[in-house]
């Protein structure tokens, strides 16, 4: 039976606890994986699927639609992975949860080296997207309910850029992949997925299900069931909540893969030799990443002068600003890659403030249920999207449907007023 006598928080790291560390270091080392493993497909999706297609023909209509195809698998995966392993979390616990969700995106992802069609490889994405929103789910909810609460908004920007570190290593390694290796290689650079499942080891081995979790299980005769999130007092939490991840995930995950793409065509467009694009937009998404970092931080320090709510406002302010200055005007690769997508890197900083926002808004045995399907059904939404943005975008260059994506992530920001501002004196239990 767990202890149910107050401890006092720590204040410094020196008086974080084993078991804190070991719940950060998990959780931070499976967002960076997640990183890792989400953006593999973004840096080798046009030359994959053109080989899958046995095509060499870049404008090929088929090219982009297939493409468009993947990625909503992906993302509908995504969302599915997050309500699915969310729910486990609160039933099964969140250590052996989280070992779930990371043996299920890294064996997926490496099976990717192996699709022989487009379909193929569509499948194995939807699958190991599962894991990789559960993961989201699953680790928000064990660091929020292991470190101390006053630190929330510097544990979210510490654990969000995990998943930056994570992008900027596998820009770096698809980039130096490519150099040695020669064209038509791309599909083995998802080989590297394999590694996190090394960790599902020393989870299981080092970091305890929280204190928190075992206490409200043995407090309850039964576990609430996933229809309590609209019931009651929580479903316009939950409504809330939901409209805003929707609006802001849709237009997030819009801008990250086809501006990716618009790179490639400007690129393609000034007569770029064709082993040189993969490496210049890598070096792209580098840049873009690391401004990523510091808004991450950025977004953090918002979060602590104006409250959660107000900061979540401010940053889809600045996205959608900076996503309609990147393609109000035709632009070449240097204005884009090295100061205006960086710009909306920045502001993408306002996701990992959701990581400790959302769990506290939900009662304990709800609560990697409430956070997974509240964030990740946004994926829907952004899937839908992608597939419509995939088969408008080879008409208009990507750049007219990227600057709808402005007015999207611009509706996220309005939609964010209402959300409920929940700290941690006041959190629901």
């Amino acid at each position: 039976m767990p202890s149910s006598a107050p401890v006092r928080e720590a204040a410094t790291l020196r008086e974080l606890s084993p078991q804190q560390w070991k719940s950060g270091i998990a959780a931070w080392l499976g967002w960076t994986f997640d990183g890792l493993e989400l953006h593999l497909y973004t840096l080798v999706a046009g030359p994959l699927v053109m080989q899958l297609l046995q095509t060499t023909d870049a404008s090929n209509p088929a090219v982009n639609e297939k493409k468009a195809y993947i990625q909503a698998a992906f993302l509908v995966g995504w969302a599915l992975g997050g309500a699915f392993f969310g729910r486990l979390g609160d039933l099964l616990g969140r250590s052996r949860a989280l070992t779930l969700t990371i043996i299920t995106y890294a064996l997926c992802t490496g099976l990717c080296s192996f699709a022989q069609t487009w379909w193929q490889l569509m499948i194995f994405r939807f699958i190991a997207a599962l894991g990789i929103g559960g993961e989201w789910a699953v680790g928000a909810s064990l660091l929020s309910e292991t470190w101390p609460k006053a630190w929330r908004p510097w544990m979210a920007a510490a654990l969000q850029t995990g998943v930056n570190v994570g992008v900027l290593g596998g820009a770096i390694f698809v980039g130096l992949l490519m150099t040695y290796l020669p064209a038509g290689s791309e599909r083995w650079v998802f080989l590297i997925g394999v590694l996190p499942a090394l960790l599902v080891f020393w989870i299981r081995k080092h970091v305890p299900e929280p204190d928190t979790w075992q206490q409200a299980g043995h407090t309850v005769e039964k576990k609430p069931g996933a229809l309590a999130l609209f019931q009651g007092s929580v479903w316009p939490t939950t409504l809330r909540t939901t409209l805003v991840c929707a609006l802001g995930l849709s237009a997030w995950w819009l801008f990250l893969f086809w501006q990716t793409q618009h790179l490639r065509k400007v690129l393609t467009d000034a007569q770029t030799p064709a082993a040189d694009i993969t490496g210049l937009v890598s070096a792209a998404f580098f840049a873009f990443n690391a401004a990523s970092v510091v808004g991450n931080f950025g977004a953090g320090w918002l979060a602590i002068k104006l409250g959660n709510r107000r900061a979540i406002v401010v940053m889809f302010i600045g996205l959608a600003a900076g996503i309609f200055g990147s393609y109000i005007v035709p632009r070449g690769f240097g204005a884009l890659a090295w100061f205006w997508l960086p710009i909306g890197g920045f502001f993408g900083g306002v996701f990992g403030l959701f990581t400790m926002y959302l769990p506290p808004l939900f009662p304990t045995l709800l609560r990697t249920t409430g956070a997974g399907f509240c964030y990740n059904i946004g994926r829907i939404a952004a899937a839908v999207a992608s597939i419509v943005f995939g088969l408008v975008a080879p008409v208009d260059d990507f750049r007219g449907a990227l600057l709808w994506v402005s007015s999207i992530a611009m509706a996220a920001a309005l939609a964010s007023w209402w959300l409920p501002e929940r700290t941690h004196e006041n959190e629901a239990t």
